[in-house]
């Protein structure tokens, strides 16, 4: 019944799960409980073993998987306490606590032993501790990481210390009105000090998310339910529900649900155990055990056992399920009963990470799983692989542990190469993954890919019975590229691994030529990272396959960067034929840049300028600052060699002057003159367009503007017939201080007034405020100038006034102005000064109040405090600092509390926003 939802399981389980594979009529779980009773009486044999809980029996069944074992006797739980019972029971490890109804607390130590082959249990008493309630303690849960016990009891759940039992002291460290909770062991949180709870509340119809720290239980979410659980378990986001009624799927992130199937509760108890990453197991109607993932679905086939059933378990492969009398054993391969043990009163059935534990309400036993090592052998004998990894798994407590590694790891290797021959390569990869599978035995399988230095040799015996890929394959292509792909990604995910220590060149290499062969876009991220690809079988598999740029980057990472670059510039020039980087050239220009060889460098400048000079010169401006001087390229050198690329070298300058910012004369007058000559040029070729004078001309303006290095007279000297570059003239003007001559040129002959007054701006930066005013009374006095062609420029001059009013002395302005100025024209300036300089007189007056108040505060202060004594010892230490005084000077702050006078000076200074604790203070000089 796999895929399977549990409603139509349970309907279907009825009527065929009891007698599948038997051909027996139909019974009710009470039948199958009789008749197991009166098989049981009628096998007793003499020599059985009875214990205190029973008969040990088995009752026709086809394997003897476990063994009850006692771990702690009743005299060692409650001496001759009759009415004492145990209520819950939790294993951590060797450590087992037991809960009782007279509200105590057990811890015992379990000590396994072997004797004549047969495991044995000795149990040693290390504490009992009191909770001091008169209830029942009704669950115990460990939390190792945190090295606490969760207890509920009174329907309140608590914090104790693994160790000591002491609850923990704080607060927050309890949830009351609980009737049961539950521990995450698939946490969705990422904290591993921390341990997820689901709790079901007393008081609301809802289920209560928790996350348990060390001192404290904080509540994340809670989700409601239709009815008040009674039973639940929790995986990841996903709770399994026991309700009165039913049995649901709850997503508490998402809020999504599923309902299971019917369920009484009042009938009988309900069981929901988690038993593995999203699914769970749960007690059905007639007798069955049911799984269901989190999708609400069946994918196993139920097992039946009693219908009065009150706890059960999983031991992989088995299902454990205990009821009034007895202890059944179901494969959960094929749900046929295995083993029955008589077990009265039986109370709990618990697995504690595959110790599964029963107990009575007087005793606790173990159920120790026998050996399977015959049963292994017999599935692989006839290559029932799974079922031999199933059991394999499940028997791994009972075969000693170097030999079921060495068991363990072949059948997954075997298991692998099954799968691999049947193409089902994500379950081939996972078992040889968990196998450590020599990775070489699966490149022997591929002719030639391994390298001929490879000193490998196949197991024996065989892993498998295949000669090569090709007769796996059987002449079939598509199964053979297939195989080929996985090989791939598997030796993509080998490789990140310490799998491969000792044997990385045959992996890498093997990889290499599976890349090459099929063309795959990962051969360069291989040959750009580390690798351990042998030069001598790899660059003859790349020159066959023509993986031209591939194979270059396997000469650099060899070293060889001279043979790397002769043939991809052979691939540039198209004497060879590899189409793997259209920007080939690019990327030699930029391998050359980062190229500490610098006889390469030299060697194939001049070919990769010829080809192109913006690109080439990449070769010396994307060069990286390097510590080592014989990788350093001297900047004079450059430049001379750049002289017969002119394009070449102006980007390089303007890489030297520009971006690197060299302080050096001849490179920042160099780089003028050809910006310059590049104007000049323009102007003169009737062809040239406006955008490209426009450009040329920005940028020789932006270099005249920004560089105080270059030679201004030679730069002048060019420029200075030209009727053109009137704005160029006045910047060079400028960095001579002709401030005048610039202006002049500004206003009269460009008659650019914005431009004028843009320059004042530019030519006062990060001079003073009195330069910047000179500046722009010149601009005023040229405006004003009567004896220029024109006359004056009043509107000009105004308008200046006007925007920079706070720059002008109005005192010299007025003097400026002609007389035959009115008023009103002046008006905007007037008040604008006016205002400033009214604004600044009355700032300086209520700074000089404020001060004037602040100082007679403080002399009132301090005649305050003058009058009573300060009493100082060498005892008394300062509040600031805590250390004692050493010194008579001291500052006391208000109240009379004394500090260091450096400490209220650092206060001061530091914290300027609590001044006024010690602004009230005044110097002393008591003793």
């Amino acid at each position: 019944m796999s895929g399977c939802s549990p409603q139509e399981a349970a309907v279907r389980s009825g009527s065929t799960a009891a007698t599948a594979g038997r051909g027996k009529p139909e019974r009710s779980g009470e039948q199958r409980g009789r008749e197991n009773r009166e098989a049981q009486q009628q096998s007793s044999l003499p020599g059985q073993n009875r214990g205190a809980t029973g008969w040990d029996v088995n009752i026709s069944m086809s394997v003897k998987a476990f063994e009850l074992v006692p771990a702690v006797e009743r005299e060692q739980l409650m001496g001759e306490k009759v009415r004492i019972g145990i209520e819950c029971i939790e294993c951590c490890g060797q450590h087992l606590y037991v809960g009782t109804n007279d509200c105590f607390i057990h811890h015992f130590l379990l000590e396994e032993r072997s004797t004549k082959g047969r495991l044995t249990y000795s149990s040693q008493k290390l504490l009992q501790k009191f909770l001091g309630l008169k209830k029942p303690v009704a669950e115990l849960k460990a939390a190792s990481a945190l090295e606490r016990l969760i207890i509920l009891c009174d329907g309140t759940v608590s914090l104790v210390d693994m160790v000591t039992l002491e609850p923990v002291p704080f607060g927050g460290a309890k949830v009351k009105n609980v009737i049961a909770f539950c521990v995450n062991e698939n946490p969705v949180t990422a904290d591993p000090f921390c341990v997820e709870m689901a709790v079901v509340s007393a008081r609301r119809r809802a289920v209560q998310i928790f996350t348990v720290h060390e001192d404290r239980v904080q509540m994340l979410k809670e989700v409601t339910t239709p009815e008040q659980p009674c039973a639940l378990s929790v995986d990841g986001y996903f709770l399994c529900l026991a309700l009165p009624t039913q049995y649901m799927i709850l997503n508490y992130s998402s809020g999504a649900s599923q309902d299971l199937f019917p369920y009484d509760s009042e009938e009988r108890k309900p069981i929901v155990k988690r038993i593995g990453r999203e699914e769970f197991l749960l007690a059905a109607p007639g007798g069955l055990g049911m799984f269901a993932n989190a999708e609400g679905i069946s994918q196993r086939a139920p097992v039946s056992w009693s219908e009065s059933v009150i706890g059960a378990a999983v031991c992989f492969p088995y299902v454990v399920a205990l009821d009034e009398g007895f202890v059944t054993v179901h494969s959960m391969l094929d749900q046929q009963l295995k083993q029955t043990l008589s077990f009265r009163e039986g109370h709990i059935l618990q697995n504690f990470e595959g110790k599964v534990v029963v107990s009575s309400t007087k005793a606790v036993y173990v159920l120790v799983p026998l050996p399977l090592e015959q049963q292994i052998q017999d599935l692989l004998a006839g290559h029932r692989v799974e079922e031999a990894l199933t059991l394999a798994e499940g028997a791994q407590r009972n075969i000693p542990k170097d030999k079921f590694q060495i068991l363990h790891k072949r059948i997954l290797q075997q298991a692998g190469f099954i799968q691999f021959g049947q193409l089902q390569f994500s379950e081939a990869k996972e078992h040889f993954r968990k196998g450590q599978l020599d990775v070489r035995e699966l490149i022997s399988l591929y002719p030639l890919l391994l390298p001929a230095s490879s000193s490998f040799t196949r197991c024996h015996p065989p892993l498998h019975e295949f000669a090569d890929l090709y007769h796996l394959a059987q002449g079939d292509q598509e199964k053979v590229q297939r195989c080929k792909r996985f090989l791939i990604s598997y030796l993509r995910e080998v490789r990140s691994s310490e799998s491969t220590n000792g044997f990385r060149e045959d992996v890498d290499t093997a990889l290499l030529k599976l890349y090459a062969e099929s063309g795959h876009d990962s051969l360069l991220d291989l040959l750009a990272s580390n690798n351990a690809c042998l030069l001598a079988d790899s660059a003859p598999w790349l020159e066959k396959h023509h993986r031209y740029f591939a194979l270059g980057l396997l000469y650099h990472y060899n070293s060889q960067d001279a043979l790397a670059l002769q043939l991809w510039v052979r691939v540039v020039n198209g004497d060879l034929q590899d189409s793997t980087r259209a920007d080939l050239f690019e990327y030699v220009v930029d391998f050359l840049s980062y190229c500490s060889n610098l006889d390469l460098v030299w060697k194939y400048a001049e070919w990769a300028l010829q080809r192109d000079q913006k690109i080439g010169v990449q070769i010396f401006t994307k060069r990286p600052v390097s510590k080592e001087q014989t990788a350093q390229l001297n900047p004079d050198e450059v430049v001379k060699y750049l002289e017969k690329h002119h394009q070449a070298l102006v980007l390089y300058l303007e890489h030297l002057v520009l971006e690197n910012k060299v302080q050096k004369e001849k490179y920042h007058t160099q780089l003028a003159v050809l910006y310059a000559d590049r104007v000049l040029g323009l102007l003169t070729r009737p062809a040239a367009t406006e955008e490209q004078l426009c450009s040329a001309r920005r940028k020789l303006q932006h270099l005249l503007r920004e560089s105080d290095l270059y030679r201004v007279q030679l730069l002048l000297g060019k420029l200075q017939d030209s009727e053109l570059l009137l704005t160029e003239r006045a910047t060079l003007h400028g960095k001579l201080e002709e401030h005048d001559k610039a202006l002049n040129i500004l206003v009269h002959q460009l008659k650019n007034c914005r431009a004028a007054e843009d320059y004042c701006t530019w030519a006062s930066q990060d001079q003073d405020q009195a330069y910047r005013q000179r500046l722009f009374h010149q601009l005023l006095s040229v405006y004003l100038d009567p004896d220029v062609p024109g006359g004056t420029q009043t509107v000009e001059a105004v308008d200046l006034l006007n925007r920079y009013s706070d720059i002008f002395d109005s005192a010299q302005v007025l003097e400026l102005v002609p007389e035959a100025w009115s008023l009103t024209l002046l008006r905007p300036f007037l008040c604008g000064a006016l205002r400033a300089s009214v604004h600044a007189r009355r700032t300086a007056q209520v700074a000089l109040a404020l001060a004037q108040a602040e100082n007679m505060q403080l002399q009132h202060d301090r005649l305050k405090y003058r009058g009573g004594p300060v009493f100082m010892s060498e005892k008394r230490g300062c509040q600031l600092c805590h250390n004692t005084f050493r010194e008579p000077d001291f500052v006391c702050l208000p109240g009379g509390t004394p500090v260091h006078t450096h400490c209220a000076t650092q206060r001061l200074r530091d914290s300027p926003t609590k001044r006024s604790q010690l602004d009230h203070g005044h110097t002393c000089n008591h003793t």
